[in-house]
């Protein structure tokens, strides 16, 4: 139970890593905000996992809708110890030139101008409370980037040097932030990364895995507890890889 007594937002949290994370969270003890901007996939797990979850909708790249989230996770809880930036999208792989404006745009709002929208929500709260730990899910594609994800690379990329900077000025206040990066995992976005989901895809993808398989929720989650727990209290702009060893 590391941690009981903690609330937290989880963006994208009634999909993928965003509900592993979720998961593991409410088994350690803590209240959780499932953030989502499939509502009504939020509401289904929320009431699937009891009291201490509750669903909001969420649109990450909207002011407004970020707000709101946080209004709610506030007025609920009365505090927040915990947000994590899950939320993200990808474009199909394609040649750079050829990804559209519109594919473009829509990856860096959802995974990076929604991480300035939670900071400019969330952090005022956290400063005046001196405490709060923020935990951006960024990917090995911001570590070791492949061909054809190119924008997608760059979006996660930007979010560990977010991750970073933000540590840096916010550890005065006493807030740690810190990232993960995970290799692709069967979540919803696998097929887009993959580009088609067939057996001769998969196999040519987990090869460059050493571990051999893919990162799962439970893999997310795990690791999530630890650097949003008081255990990890020493540790800040770190952008830990959950990947099997496939940075290496």
């Amino acid at each position: 139970m590391r941690l009981q007594g903690k609330t937290a937002i989880v963006t994208g949290g009634a999909s993928g890593f965003g509900a592993g994370i979720v998961r593991k969270f409410l088994d350690e003890g803590a209240r959780v905000m499932i953030a989502d901007i499939n509502e009504e996939a939020a509401t289904a797990m929320a009431a699937d996992c009891g009291a201490n979850a509750l669903a909001q909708r969420v649109d990450v790249a909207d002011g407004a809708s970020v707000q709101a989230m946080a209004d709610a996770a506030l007025s609920a809880f009365g505090h927040l110890d915990i947000l994590v930036n899950n939320a993200g999208i990808t474009h199909l792989p394609a040649p750079l030139e050829d990804v559209t404006e519109e594919d473009f745009d829509r990856v860096l709002a959802v995974n990076v101008k929604s991480v300035y929208l939670t900071a400019r929500a969330l952090v005022p709260h956290m400063k005046s409370r001196k405490a709060g730990t923020i935990l951006n899910i960024a990917s090995t594609a911001g570590l070791s980037p492949r061909p054809r994800l190119n924008w997608y690379n760059a979006s996660k990329g930007w979010m560990i040097t977010a991750t970073k900077t933000m540590a840096v000025e916010l550890a005065p206040e006493s807030i740690r932030v810190n990232a993960l990066c995970p290799v692709a995992g069967e979540t919803p976005l696998l097929k887009s990364f993959m580009g088609e989901d067939t057996p001769e895809m998969r196999a040519k993808f987990l090869a460059t895995i050493p571990l051999g398989r893919f990162s799962t929720p439970q893999d997310m989650g795990n690791a999530a507890a630890f650097l949003c727990s008081d255990e990890a209290s020493m540790i800040t702009g770190v952008a830990l890889e959950v990947d099997g060893g496939r940075c290496i």
